[in-house]
Protein backbone atom coordinates (compact mmCIF):
# COMPACT_ATOMS: atom_id res chain seq x y z
CA UNK A 1 0.00 0.00 0.00
CA UNK A 2 1.54 3.19 -0.81
CA UNK A 3 1.66 6.01 2.41
CA UNK A 4 -0.11 8.84 2.22
CA UNK A 5 0.58 11.82 4.00
CA UNK A 6 -1.93 11.93 7.21
CA UNK A 7 -3.25 15.34 6.78
CA UNK A 8 -4.09 13.89 3.30
CA UNK A 9 -5.96 11.27 4.37
CA UNK A 10 -7.85 12.71 6.95
CA UNK A 11 -9.31 15.61 4.16
CA UNK A 12 -10.21 12.72 1.74
CA UNK A 13 -12.54 10.84 4.70
CA UNK A 14 -14.12 14.27 5.20
CA UNK A 15 -14.89 14.29 1.73
CA UNK A 16 -15.13 10.74 0.76
CA UNK A 17 -17.37 9.72 3.69
CA UNK A 18 -18.80 5.96 3.16
CA UNK A 19 -16.39 5.37 0.14
CA UNK A 20 -13.48 6.06 1.87
CA UNK A 21 -12.04 2.93 2.29
CA UNK A 22 -12.93 2.28 -1.50
CA UNK A 23 -10.94 5.11 -2.58
CA UNK A 24 -8.04 3.69 -0.86
CA UNK A 25 -8.38 0.35 -2.15
CA UNK A 26 -7.99 1.63 -5.65
CA UNK A 27 -4.67 1.99 -4.96
CA UNK A 28 -3.79 -1.76 -5.03
CA UNK A 29 -5.43 -1.69 -8.52
CA UNK A 30 -2.71 -0.03 -11.98
CA UNK A 31 -3.11 2.84 -13.38
CA UNK A 32 -5.04 2.38 -16.88
CA UNK A 33 -3.27 3.13 -19.86
CA UNK A 34 -5.41 5.00 -23.11
CA UNK A 35 -4.71 6.60 -26.14
CA UNK A 36 -6.89 8.93 -28.36
CA UNK A 37 -6.70 8.83 -32.21
CA UNK A 38 -5.76 11.33 -34.15
CA UNK A 39 -8.75 12.19 -36.44
CA UNK A 40 -6.85 14.66 -38.50
CA UNK A 41 -4.96 11.50 -39.67
CA UNK A 42 -7.31 8.84 -39.39
CA UNK A 43 -10.84 7.97 -38.96
CA UNK A 44 -12.08 5.94 -35.53
CA UNK A 45 -13.21 3.27 -37.63
CA UNK A 46 -10.31 3.18 -40.01
CA UNK A 47 -8.01 2.97 -37.02
CA UNK A 48 -9.52 0.13 -35.73
CA UNK A 49 -9.29 -1.78 -38.59
CA UNK A 50 -5.42 -1.69 -38.39
CA UNK A 51 -5.00 -1.08 -34.89
CA UNK A 52 -2.45 -3.78 -33.76
CA UNK A 53 -3.66 -2.87 -29.66
CA UNK A 54 -6.25 -4.60 -27.46
CA UNK A 55 -8.59 -1.70 -27.25
CA UNK A 56 -11.95 -1.04 -25.31
CA UNK A 57 -13.82 2.20 -25.94
CA UNK A 58 -13.63 5.13 -22.92
CA UNK A 59 -17.61 6.15 -22.17
CA UNK A 60 -16.83 9.89 -22.36
CA UNK A 61 -14.95 10.04 -24.99
CA UNK A 62 -15.58 9.53 -28.90
CA UNK A 63 -11.60 8.68 -30.12
CA UNK A 64 -10.52 7.47 -26.70
CA UNK A 65 -9.64 3.94 -26.11
CA UNK A 66 -8.05 1.78 -23.38
CA UNK A 67 -5.27 -0.44 -24.23
CA UNK A 68 -3.88 -3.50 -22.83
CA UNK A 69 -0.90 -3.17 -20.75
CA UNK A 70 0.91 -5.64 -22.58
CA UNK A 71 0.46 -3.45 -25.64
CA UNK A 72 3.57 -0.93 -26.02
CA UNK A 73 1.85 2.06 -28.24
CA UNK A 74 4.36 4.40 -27.96
CA UNK A 75 6.81 2.23 -29.47
CA UNK A 76 4.64 1.33 -32.59
CA UNK A 77 5.74 2.82 -36.02
CA UNK A 78 1.79 4.41 -35.60
CA UNK A 79 2.88 6.48 -32.81
CA UNK A 80 5.51 8.01 -34.91
CA UNK A 81 3.57 8.59 -37.80
CA UNK A 82 1.29 10.40 -35.49
CA UNK A 83 -1.80 8.46 -35.49
CA UNK A 84 -2.58 8.47 -31.90
CA UNK A 85 -1.90 10.30 -28.23
CA UNK A 86 -1.21 8.33 -25.15
CA UNK A 87 -3.39 10.19 -22.36
CA UNK A 88 -5.10 9.26 -19.33
CA UNK A 89 -8.50 8.68 -19.50
CA UNK A 90 -9.92 11.22 -17.23
CA UNK A 91 -7.74 13.87 -18.82
CA UNK A 92 -9.67 13.53 -22.28
CA UNK A 93 -13.32 14.69 -20.61
CA UNK A 94 -12.36 18.46 -20.51
CA UNK A 95 -11.84 18.32 -24.21
CA UNK A 96 -14.68 16.71 -24.64
CA UNK A 97 -16.38 19.00 -22.57
CA UNK A 98 -15.59 22.53 -24.62
CA UNK A 99 -17.71 23.06 -27.36
CA UNK A 100 -16.04 23.30 -30.15
CA UNK A 101 -17.46 24.78 -33.75
CA UNK A 102 -15.02 24.61 -36.91
CA UNK A 103 -13.21 28.60 -37.44
CA UNK A 104 -13.12 29.28 -33.67
CA UNK A 105 -10.40 31.13 -31.82
CA UNK A 106 -9.83 29.05 -28.56
CA UNK A 107 -7.12 29.76 -26.12
CA UNK A 108 -5.70 26.59 -24.44
CA UNK A 109 -4.21 28.42 -21.13
CA UNK A 110 -1.89 25.99 -19.64
CA UNK A 111 -1.46 23.53 -22.63
CA UNK A 112 2.02 21.38 -22.05
CA UNK A 113 2.01 18.62 -22.91
CA UNK A 114 -0.54 19.28 -25.21
CA UNK A 115 -3.29 16.49 -24.90
CA UNK A 116 -6.03 18.72 -24.61
CA UNK A 117 -4.40 21.23 -27.31
CA UNK A 118 -4.98 18.26 -29.54
CA UNK A 119 -8.30 17.31 -28.69
CA UNK A 120 -9.23 21.15 -29.88
CA UNK A 121 -7.29 21.06 -33.14
CA UNK A 122 -9.00 17.78 -33.57
CA UNK A 123 -12.41 19.63 -33.25
CA UNK A 124 -11.12 22.34 -35.42
CA UNK A 125 -10.46 20.33 -37.88
CA UNK A 126 -7.89 22.07 -39.89
CA UNK A 127 -9.62 25.61 -39.36
CA UNK A 128 -9.94 28.79 -36.94
CA UNK A 129 -6.95 29.31 -34.98
CA UNK A 130 -5.73 27.50 -31.54
CA UNK A 131 -3.54 29.57 -29.36
CA UNK A 132 -1.49 26.76 -27.32
CA UNK A 133 0.19 28.28 -24.37
CA UNK A 134 1.95 27.48 -21.09
CA UNK A 135 4.09 29.59 -19.09
CA UNK A 136 7.32 27.08 -18.98
CA UNK A 137 9.40 27.33 -22.35
CA UNK A 138 10.78 23.92 -21.49
CA UNK A 139 7.37 22.91 -21.52
CA UNK A 140 5.99 24.55 -24.58
CA UNK A 141 8.84 23.04 -26.35
CA UNK A 142 6.91 19.39 -25.77
CA UNK A 143 3.61 20.83 -26.64
CA UNK A 144 5.32 22.38 -29.87
CA UNK A 145 6.99 18.88 -30.63
CA UNK A 146 3.45 17.13 -30.03
CA UNK A 147 1.79 19.64 -32.11
CA UNK A 148 3.62 19.12 -34.83
CA UNK A 149 4.45 15.61 -34.23
CA UNK A 150 0.41 14.74 -35.14
CA UNK A 151 0.20 17.40 -38.43
CA UNK A 152 -1.65 20.56 -37.06
CA UNK A 153 -0.69 23.89 -38.80
CA UNK A 154 -2.81 25.76 -37.37
CA UNK A 155 -1.73 26.56 -33.73
CA UNK A 156 0.08 29.35 -32.38
CA UNK A 157 2.59 27.92 -29.36
CA UNK A 158 2.89 30.43 -26.87
CA UNK A 159 5.26 30.46 -23.24
CA UNK A 160 3.49 33.58 -21.78
CA UNK A 161 2.06 34.65 -18.32
CA UNK A 162 -1.77 34.89 -18.96
CA UNK A 163 -1.35 38.85 -17.20
CA UNK A 164 0.50 39.38 -20.45
CA UNK A 165 -2.16 38.66 -23.17
CA UNK A 166 -4.07 42.08 -22.11
CA UNK A 167 -4.81 42.80 -26.04
CA UNK A 168 -6.92 39.13 -26.19
CA UNK A 169 -9.43 41.02 -23.82
CA UNK A 170 -12.78 39.90 -25.22
CA UNK A 171 -11.53 38.08 -27.68
CA UNK A 172 -11.17 34.52 -27.69
CA UNK A 173 -14.44 32.39 -28.50
CA UNK A 174 -13.37 29.44 -26.13
CA UNK A 175 -10.88 28.95 -23.66
CA UNK A 176 -9.99 26.08 -21.85
CA UNK A 177 -7.92 26.69 -18.62
CA UNK A 178 -6.71 22.97 -17.22
CA UNK A 179 -4.97 24.68 -13.84
CA UNK A 180 -1.92 23.72 -12.09
CA UNK A 181 -3.00 21.80 -9.08
CA UNK A 182 -1.59 20.19 -6.17
CA UNK A 183 -2.20 16.97 -7.92
CA UNK A 184 -3.71 14.50 -5.71
CA UNK A 185 -6.31 12.73 -8.10
CA UNK A 186 -2.85 11.61 -9.54
CA UNK A 187 -1.25 10.10 -6.90
CA UNK A 188 -1.60 6.46 -7.95
CA UNK A 189 -0.39 6.78 -11.17
CA UNK A 190 2.74 9.81 -10.04
CA UNK A 191 4.10 8.76 -6.88
CA UNK A 192 6.33 11.73 -7.01
CA UNK A 193 2.92 13.86 -6.37
CA UNK A 194 2.39 12.37 -3.14
CA UNK A 195 6.12 13.27 -2.13
CA UNK A 196 5.29 16.98 -2.99
CA UNK A 197 2.25 17.45 -1.09
CA UNK A 198 2.05 19.27 1.80
CA UNK A 199 -0.73 21.08 4.22
CA UNK A 200 -1.38 23.81 2.83
CA UNK A 201 -0.69 22.83 -0.81
CA UNK A 202 -4.43 23.38 -1.38
CA UNK A 203 -4.52 27.34 -0.25
CA UNK A 204 -1.14 27.79 -2.34
CA UNK A 205 -2.72 26.35 -5.32
CA UNK A 206 -5.92 27.84 -5.19
CA UNK A 207 -5.02 31.46 -5.20
CA UNK A 208 -2.66 30.44 -8.12
CA UNK A 209 -6.35 29.25 -10.02
CA UNK A 210 -8.39 32.11 -9.01
CA UNK A 211 -5.80 34.53 -10.46
CA UNK A 212 -5.82 32.55 -13.91
CA UNK A 213 -9.62 31.60 -13.74
CA UNK A 214 -10.42 35.91 -13.30
CA UNK A 215 -8.04 36.41 -15.89
CA UNK A 216 -9.49 34.07 -18.44
CA UNK A 217 -12.84 35.15 -18.02
CA UNK A 218 -11.54 38.28 -18.79
CA UNK A 219 -9.73 37.24 -21.97
CA UNK A 220 -13.09 35.22 -22.77
CA UNK A 221 -15.59 37.10 -25.35
CA UNK A 222 -19.33 37.51 -24.68
CA UNK A 223 -21.15 34.80 -25.47
CA UNK A 224 -17.88 32.49 -25.22
CA UNK A 225 -17.17 29.43 -23.31
CA UNK A 226 -14.90 28.33 -20.80
CA UNK A 227 -13.84 24.78 -19.10
CA UNK A 228 -12.25 24.57 -16.03
CA UNK A 229 -10.86 21.69 -15.23
CA UNK A 230 -7.83 20.01 -11.89
CA UNK A 231 -6.56 16.66 -11.73
CA UNK A 232 -7.23 17.23 -7.74
CA UNK A 233 -10.26 16.55 -5.24
CA UNK A 234 -9.40 19.20 -2.83
CA UNK A 235 -12.92 21.77 -2.63
CA UNK A 236 -10.54 24.79 -2.40
CA UNK A 237 -8.78 24.13 -5.61
CA UNK A 238 -12.41 23.23 -7.64
CA UNK A 239 -15.77 23.90 -6.24
CA UNK A 240 -14.27 27.28 -4.06
CA UNK A 241 -12.66 28.48 -7.20
CA UNK A 242 -16.23 27.95 -9.08
CA UNK A 243 -18.04 30.03 -6.65
CA UNK A 244 -15.54 32.60 -6.70
CA UNK A 245 -15.77 33.27 -10.19
CA UNK A 246 -19.70 33.00 -10.31
CA UNK A 247 -19.67 35.45 -7.43
CA UNK A 248 -17.47 38.17 -9.25
CA UNK A 249 -19.02 38.43 -12.49
CA UNK A 250 -22.56 38.44 -13.14
CA UNK A 251 -22.96 37.78 -16.34
CA UNK A 252 -21.22 33.88 -16.03
CA UNK A 253 -23.40 30.77 -16.15
CA UNK A 254 -22.11 26.81 -14.70
CA UNK A 255 -23.94 25.17 -17.97
CA UNK A 256 -24.03 20.94 -16.53
CA UNK A 257 -21.79 18.42 -18.10
CA UNK A 258 -23.40 15.25 -19.27
CA UNK A 259 -22.46 12.56 -16.33
CA UNK A 260 -21.67 9.07 -17.39
CA UNK A 261 -21.58 6.18 -14.84
CA UNK A 262 -19.16 7.10 -12.22
CA UNK A 263 -19.30 10.17 -12.32
CA UNK A 264 -20.31 12.62 -9.28
CA UNK A 265 -21.77 16.25 -9.21
CA UNK A 266 -19.57 18.79 -7.78
CA UNK A 267 -20.25 19.05 -4.36
CA UNK A 268 -22.74 22.12 -3.57
CA UNK A 269 -26.11 23.19 -5.32
CA UNK A 270 -24.20 25.89 -6.28
CA UNK A 271 -21.61 23.70 -8.29
CA UNK A 272 -23.32 20.22 -8.70
CA UNK A 273 -23.44 21.25 -12.47
CA UNK A 274 -19.50 20.20 -12.38
CA UNK A 275 -18.08 16.86 -12.96
CA UNK A 276 -16.30 14.86 -10.28
CA UNK A 277 -14.23 12.05 -11.75
CA UNK A 278 -12.50 9.22 -8.55
CA UNK A 279 -10.32 6.30 -9.30
CA UNK A 280 -12.55 3.95 -7.34
CA UNK A 281 -15.67 5.01 -9.65
CA UNK A 282 -14.59 4.62 -13.07
CA UNK A 283 -11.81 3.48 -15.07
CA UNK A 284 -9.58 6.32 -15.12
CA UNK A 285 -7.68 8.84 -12.28
CA UNK A 286 -9.20 12.08 -10.12
CA UNK A 287 -10.63 14.66 -12.31
CA UNK A 288 -12.51 17.85 -11.73
CA UNK A 289 -14.58 19.56 -14.79
CA UNK A 290 -16.73 23.08 -14.82
CA UNK A 291 -18.31 24.43 -18.44
CA UNK A 292 -18.82 27.43 -17.69
CA UNK A 293 -20.88 30.66 -20.36
CA UNK A 294 -19.99 33.94 -20.68
CA UNK A 295 -23.45 35.69 -21.19
CA UNK A 296 -23.66 38.44 -23.87
CA UNK A 297 -23.11 39.52 -27.38
CA UNK A 298 -20.17 40.01 -29.43
CA UNK A 299 -18.79 40.58 -32.79
CA UNK A 300 -17.48 37.62 -34.74
CA UNK A 301 -14.01 37.67 -34.45
CA UNK A 302 -12.25 38.28 -38.31
CA UNK A 303 -9.58 35.91 -39.65
CA UNK A 304 -8.00 37.52 -43.08
CA UNK A 305 -8.65 34.49 -45.14
CA UNK A 306 -5.83 35.86 -47.47
CA UNK A 307 -2.22 33.96 -48.42
CA UNK A 308 0.94 35.71 -49.86
CA UNK A 309 2.49 33.55 -52.88
CA UNK A 310 4.79 31.02 -52.05
CA UNK A 311 7.77 31.95 -53.70
CA UNK A 312 9.21 28.37 -52.69
CA UNK A 313 10.06 26.19 -55.76
CA UNK A 314 9.79 22.84 -53.34
CA UNK A 315 6.48 24.61 -51.35
CA UNK A 316 4.55 25.09 -55.44
CA UNK A 317 5.07 21.14 -56.24
CA UNK A 318 2.86 20.24 -53.52
CA UNK A 319 -0.35 18.88 -53.78
CA UNK A 320 -1.95 21.57 -51.39
CA UNK A 321 -3.30 24.68 -51.07
CA UNK A 322 -2.54 26.63 -48.23
CA UNK A 323 -5.72 29.25 -46.62
CA UNK A 324 -5.38 31.43 -44.03
CA UNK A 325 -1.59 31.36 -43.86
CA UNK A 326 1.01 33.85 -44.51
CA UNK A 327 4.67 33.31 -45.55
CA UNK A 328 6.83 34.65 -43.89
CA UNK A 329 11.05 34.58 -43.17
CA UNK A 330 13.14 34.93 -39.96
CA UNK A 331 16.47 33.70 -39.21
CA UNK A 332 16.70 31.94 -42.94
CA UNK A 333 13.62 29.67 -41.72
CA UNK A 334 10.16 29.84 -43.82
CA UNK A 335 6.67 29.74 -41.81
CA UNK A 336 3.11 29.72 -43.11
CA UNK A 337 1.79 31.86 -39.67
CA UNK A 338 -1.62 31.92 -38.79
CA UNK A 339 -3.24 35.28 -39.77
CA UNK A 340 -5.03 36.85 -36.69
CA UNK A 341 -5.69 40.52 -36.15
CA UNK A 342 -3.64 41.02 -32.90
CA UNK A 343 -0.15 42.24 -33.10
CA UNK A 344 1.67 39.47 -31.60
CA UNK A 345 5.10 40.66 -31.69
CA UNK A 346 5.81 41.47 -27.88
CA UNK A 347 4.89 38.15 -26.95
CA UNK A 348 6.73 34.88 -26.64
CA UNK A 349 5.64 32.93 -29.80
CA UNK A 350 7.47 29.40 -30.01
CA UNK A 351 5.57 29.06 -33.06
CA UNK A 352 3.43 30.33 -35.48
CA UNK A 353 1.67 28.00 -38.03
CA UNK A 354 3.63 25.86 -39.99
CA UNK A 355 7.27 25.44 -40.23
CA UNK A 356 8.02 25.12 -43.78
CA UNK A 357 11.86 24.21 -43.59
CA UNK A 358 14.66 26.28 -44.83
CA UNK A 359 17.34 27.16 -47.02
CA UNK A 360 20.85 26.22 -46.66
CA UNK A 361 23.91 26.10 -49.48
CA UNK A 362 21.12 27.72 -51.83
CA UNK A 363 19.19 24.25 -50.96
CA UNK A 364 15.43 24.14 -49.65
CA UNK A 365 15.30 21.78 -46.85
CA UNK A 366 12.01 21.04 -45.60
CA UNK A 367 10.95 20.82 -41.96
CA UNK A 368 9.67 17.52 -40.02
CA UNK A 369 6.76 19.67 -39.30
CA UNK A 370 5.76 19.69 -43.43
CA UNK A 371 6.57 16.57 -43.46
CA UNK A 372 3.96 15.42 -40.46
CA UNK A 373 1.19 18.08 -41.79
CA UNK A 374 1.05 16.38 -45.46
CA UNK A 375 -1.23 13.39 -46.48
CA UNK A 376 0.85 10.82 -48.34
CA UNK A 377 -0.86 12.27 -52.16
CA UNK A 378 0.11 15.56 -51.04
CA UNK A 379 3.85 15.05 -52.12
CA UNK A 380 4.53 13.67 -55.87
CA UNK A 381 7.36 11.38 -54.66
CA UNK A 382 7.12 8.97 -52.30
CA UNK A 383 8.32 6.03 -50.26
CA UNK A 384 5.85 3.77 -48.93
CA UNK A 385 6.80 0.95 -46.79
CA UNK A 386 3.84 -1.57 -44.88
CA UNK A 387 4.53 -2.26 -41.59
CA UNK A 388 5.91 -5.17 -41.43
CA UNK A 389 8.98 -3.84 -43.50
CA UNK A 390 12.04 -3.87 -41.29
CA UNK A 391 13.07 -0.51 -43.32
CA UNK A 392 10.35 1.45 -41.57
CA UNK A 393 12.59 1.07 -38.25
CA UNK A 394 15.35 1.68 -39.62
CA UNK A 395 14.15 5.07 -40.91
CA UNK A 396 12.98 5.81 -37.40
CA UNK A 397 15.86 5.10 -36.18
CA UNK A 398 17.89 7.75 -38.65
CA UNK A 399 19.60 4.67 -40.79
CA UNK A 400 20.70 4.94 -44.55
CA UNK A 401 17.92 2.70 -46.29
CA UNK A 402 18.55 0.73 -49.23
CA UNK A 403 15.86 1.27 -51.26
CA UNK A 404 16.76 0.43 -54.76
CA UNK A 405 13.47 -1.87 -55.06
CA UNK A 406 11.19 1.26 -54.97
CA UNK A 407 12.31 2.79 -58.25
CA UNK A 408 12.62 6.25 -57.34
CA UNK A 409 15.09 9.13 -56.98
CA UNK A 410 15.31 13.23 -55.35
CA UNK A 411 13.53 14.30 -51.96
CA UNK A 412 11.16 12.03 -50.92
CA UNK A 413 8.27 11.71 -47.99
CA UNK A 414 8.82 8.46 -46.42
CA UNK A 415 5.46 6.75 -45.34
CA UNK A 416 4.09 4.08 -43.55
CA UNK A 417 1.29 2.45 -45.14
CA UNK A 418 0.78 5.98 -46.86
CA UNK A 419 1.43 7.53 -43.52
CA UNK A 420 4.36 10.02 -43.58
CA UNK A 421 6.95 9.78 -41.19
CA UNK A 422 9.53 12.41 -42.60
CA UNK A 423 11.38 12.76 -45.50
CA UNK A 424 14.62 11.92 -47.35
CA UNK A 425 16.63 11.82 -50.47
CA UNK A 426 17.25 8.79 -52.60
CA UNK A 427 20.36 8.78 -54.84
CA UNK A 428 20.91 5.59 -56.74
CA UNK A 429 18.80 3.36 -54.66
CA UNK A 430 20.28 4.71 -51.66
CA UNK A 431 18.07 6.82 -48.95
CA UNK A 432 19.68 9.67 -46.98
CA UNK A 433 17.78 9.51 -43.84
CA UNK A 434 16.38 13.35 -43.03
CA UNK A 435 14.26 12.11 -40.11
CA UNK A 436 15.55 14.27 -37.02
CA UNK A 437 17.70 12.96 -34.78
CA UNK A 438 15.41 14.69 -31.61
CA UNK A 439 12.35 12.10 -33.40
CA UNK A 440 14.52 9.04 -33.00
CA UNK A 441 13.25 5.83 -32.38
CA UNK A 442 14.38 4.45 -29.21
Amino acid sequence: MIKLPDAYLNNMQELLKDDYDDYLNSFNNKSINSLRINTNKISVKDFLKISPFHLKPIPWSEDGFYFDENDFPSKHPYYHAGLYYIQEASAMLPGEVLPVNEDDIILDACGAPGGKSLKILNKLNNTGILFSNDISVSRAQILLKNIENQGFENAIIMAEDLNNLNIFENYFDKILLDAPCSGEGMFRKDKELIKNWYVGINDYYAQIQKQLIDKAIQLLKPGGYLVYSTCTFSIKENEEVITYILDKYSNLELLPIKKYPGFKDGLTSKTNNCARLYPHLIEGEGHFVALIKKNGISDNNHINKQINDIDIDFIKNLNKKYTNKNLIKRNDKYYLSVNCDKDLSKLRILRNGLLLGEYKHDKFIASQALAMSLKSNEFNNIINFDLNDERVIKYLKCETLDVRDKYVSGYVLVCLDNFPLGFGEVNKGILKNKYPSNYRYK
